[in-house]
């Protein structure tokens, strides 16, 4: 007589467990007699690797979730930090004290290295400071942020040189990442730090645009 006892396969074993993952539970000392080979050493009982594995995802959870605590913690002090700033800028009298304001803050609340300011149209009222420029909407100068000022978005990273040029002068060198904010109608605000990694690509924008959506609203109060 032939033998018609069907011979399975690794892959069909394999298949057939998972199909039925209670199969060990009906089979306990088989569950123990089973070993797993491991990467790094000799091999264990299924029981002991299973545990190993279980105790690395806990491990690599309760380090994402201390990792959302911590973004959870900077995000409620920036949006703090954000509604604070845009009470002070409420609170001016004037767009010139509204400009001081708001470069104050980002250099002291904010701890940014170099701040910088650039207006389409003078402020009655600003006096000349080394973070402010007065440049004309049109003017050639201009020409390497059009694309900025048209994207309304905020630009965070390593600007080109000529960007960096234009706003930062003669102090450009101590500059090494930065973060731009246009400000349609009004002109530019920079925030730059000596830390490379301080303003990178695509780092969340959303309080960067808060920030420059306040300063806009809070001079728009003194339009003529």
């Amino acid at each position: 007589m032939s033998d018609t006892t069907e011979k399975l396969g690794a892959h069909e074993v394999a298949a057939w467990l998972r199909r039925h993952s209670t199969f060990l539970q009906q089979f306990p000392d088989l569950a123990l007699s089973l070993v797993v080979p491991r990467e790094d050493g000799p091999a264990a009982s299924l029981a002991s690797y299973q545990l190993d594995v279980l105790r690395d995802k806990n491990r690599e959870l309760t380090r994402r979730l201390h990792e959302l605590s911590g973004n959870a913690q900077d995000n409620e002090r920036l949006a703090v930090r954000t509604h604070q700033l845009t009470l002070a800028l409420l609170r001016q009298d004037d767009a010139a004290s509204t400009v001081r304001a708001m470069a104050a803050s980002l250099a002291e609340d904010f701890q940014g290295d170099l701040v910088r300011v650039v207006l389409f149209e003078p402020v009655a009222g600003l006096d000349e400071a080394d973070w402010l420029q007065v440049i004309a909407a049109d003017d050639a100068r201009l020409t390497p942020f059009r694309d900025a000022l048209a994207d309304i978005e905020p630009i965070c990273g390593r600007l080109h040189p000529d960007k960096n040029a234009l706003l930062y002068g003669a102090r450009v060198a101590e500059v090494q990442s930065s973060a731009l904010l246009p400000l349609p109608g009004i002109g530019l605000l920079a925030v730059g730090s000596h830390e490379p990694n301080r303003f990178f690509p695509g780092m969340g924008t959303l309080f960067l645009r808060m920030m420059a959506e306040s300063l806009a609203g809070a001079l728009q109060r003194f339009d003529p």
